[in-house]
């Protein structure tokens, strides 16, 4: 069971406005690329290669992998592994947050995983169902969190997952809450991309549901938006949207004239 924010260790020392869960779980959820580190198979030495990433429901990072590729050869001889994720930007890159992930990767072909991956990279169903392609589940152990400067944190992973009583039942209601919000809310996706991430306009899609979040889709462009309480059932999703609705409006009305 994660831990509440609140029994997460601090140092005192820090800004009191960091929460290391908040951040964390942003940058799993929101970050499309990442540096896998894997054990060389031959040599025992790690190397690192980039990778597309999405995430499972309960936030469990998850790739697609041909065999081809030194990191699959490397995660079937030795599946311990670590993923590097990183928001990027302007100026000093070492300025802005990143999140490191102990790992184990296990080999699956899960159903839902796969419609996750392809919603939050459609492009990749160019080339999913070729032979040598497969999907990873990296069930997360450490996380190491660095927010700049003063803004640390190194703790168990379970701290920025999502736990689901009953995994079936919640997958059930994402994949039919994604599908109904892209056909029949286009315009309401995009008022949240727009006033409360801050993104430009457009046609945003929802690419994927947790109960901590919505995740959505632009292009090459990822927008998060965070449920505070977390959903876990319809009736509170359907109310939660209507509020960030509510909310995302009222931005709009009082936001300054440029």
């Amino acid at each position: 069971m994660t831990k509440p924010a609140a029994e997460i260790p601090r140092d005192p020392r820090q800004p009191a406005d960091f929460d290391p869960v908040a951040l964390g779980r942003h940058l799993l959820r929101a970050i499309r690329a990442g540096s896998l580190g894997t054990l060389d198979a031959g040599t025992g030495f790690p190397i690192t290669t980039l990778v597309s990433v999405a995430t499972d429901l309960d936030g469990a990072p998850i790739l697609l992998v041909s065999g081809l590729s030194h990191h699959t050869k490397n995660l079937k001889a030795d599946p311990r592994c670590s993923l590097l994720l990183s928001e990027g930007g302007r100026g000093d890159p070492l300025a802005h947050p990143r999140l490191t992930l102990v790992a184990e990767a296990k080999l699956t072909d899960d159903p839902v995983i796969r419609r996750r991956f392809l919603a939050r990279h459609p492009k990749s169903k160019l080339y999913v169902d070729f032979p040598d392609f497969r999907f990873y589940r990296l069930e997360p152990i450490r996380m190491m969190l660095n927010g700049g400067f003063a803004r640390a944190f190194d703790g168990e992973a379970s701290h920025i997952l999502s736990p689901l009583p009953d995994r079936a039942a919640y997958a059930e209601l994402e994949e039919g809450a994604v599908a109904h919000m892209n056909e029949d809310h286009a315009e309401a996706l995009e008022l949240y991309a727009r006033a409360l991430c801050k993104m430009p306009g457009g046609a945003w899609r929802a690419t994927g549901l947790d109960p901590h979040g919505l995740d959505l889709g632009l292009n090459d462009r990822t927008a998060r938006i965070s449920f505070d309480p977390p959903i876990h059932n319809g009736t509170a999703l359907r109310k939660g949207l209507k509020q960030l609705a509510e909310m995302a409006r009222a931005a709009e009305r009082n936001a300054p004239n440029t």
